[in-house]
């Protein structure tokens, strides 16, 4: 009879071994199903995040077609080859000031501005002046950069 009892007790405590197991197993395959989706949480964001700095870059590049601002602003054949360099000089200055942090990049984008307004205002008359103010107004508004 002891042998029986021994034998019977034995079995009820590999049975409790088998399920405390079963518990664990069950625990570690939700702590990895929670390290997983956290892994893929972080992943998504950085991915959002590198995306999100491609597309500031992006709103910076000042790049315009020469002949249709040329024709919008009734240029001569002398304005155009001015304001052509002109731009150009903007447009890296203002893909320049992308590359730096939120305060020196604004400070870069206004002085940028600036001497783009400058150098236009000596170029174009009075009405021309006009209307290039509208468009680059314009575009930097709708690019979040005023």
């Amino acid at each position: 009879m002891d042998f029986c009892r021994t034998f019977a007790s034995s079995i009820r405590q590999k049975d409790n071994i088998i399920k405390v197991n079963l518990k664990i197993k069950e625990r570690v395959t939700k702590m990895k199903k929670i390290v997983l989706t956290l892994v893929a949480l972080m992943s998504m964001t950085t991915t959002f995040a590198e995306n999100e700095g491609m597309n500031t870059t992006e709103a910076y590049n000042m790049t315009v077609n020469m002949g249709k601002l040329a024709k919008a602003l009734g240029l001569t054949n002398d304005q155009v080859e001015s304001v052509a360099e002109v731009h150009k000089t903007f447009s890296s200055e203002m893909m320049f000031a992308a590359q730096y942090g939120k305060e020196e990049r604004a400070k870069m984008v206004e002085k940028a501005v600036t001497k783009d307004l400058a150098y236009m205002h000596t170029i174009l008359n009075k009405d021309q002046y006009r209307k290039y103010l509208t468009l680059l107004n314009v575009t930097l508004v709708n690019r979040g950069l005023k």
